[in-house]
């Protein structure tokens, strides 16, 4: 893909932000689309550069520390305070709260 092809593949305009704010129920006034629009193609220029360099033989990147994380043994430590949590709740059965439907 040369240059001037990636280019036109990243152009985003301010009417096509506009309408994909309009799919997402965004508000965005002309000036915030224009931004929004040159700040995308700025990033997808990026993309498009990332994409062009050689990574052949590197290993992906597991931590940037050189020992991992030190995790904490997976043991209870407090007590279950459900009964307590749900005495306040209009409605419970079986440890869950019951709601109202929402989707008929």
């Amino acid at each position: 893909m040369s240059s001037s092809e990636a280019q036109q593949s990243t152009d985003l305009n301010a009417q096509t932000v506009s309408g994909i704010a309009t799919l997402a129920k965004l508000s965005l006034n002309d000036a915030q689309a224009i931004e929004y629009a040159t700040s995308l193609n700025k990033i997808l220029l990026m993309m498009e550069h990332l994409k062009g360099i050689n990574t052949e033989g590197i290993e992906p990147l597991k931590s940037p520390f050189d020992h991992p994380q030190p995790l904490r043994s997976d043991v209870v430590s407090e007590t279950n305070h459900r009964e307590q949590y749900q005495a306040v709740a209009p409605l419970t059965q079986d440890g869950l709260y019951l709601v109202p439907r929402v989707i008929e």
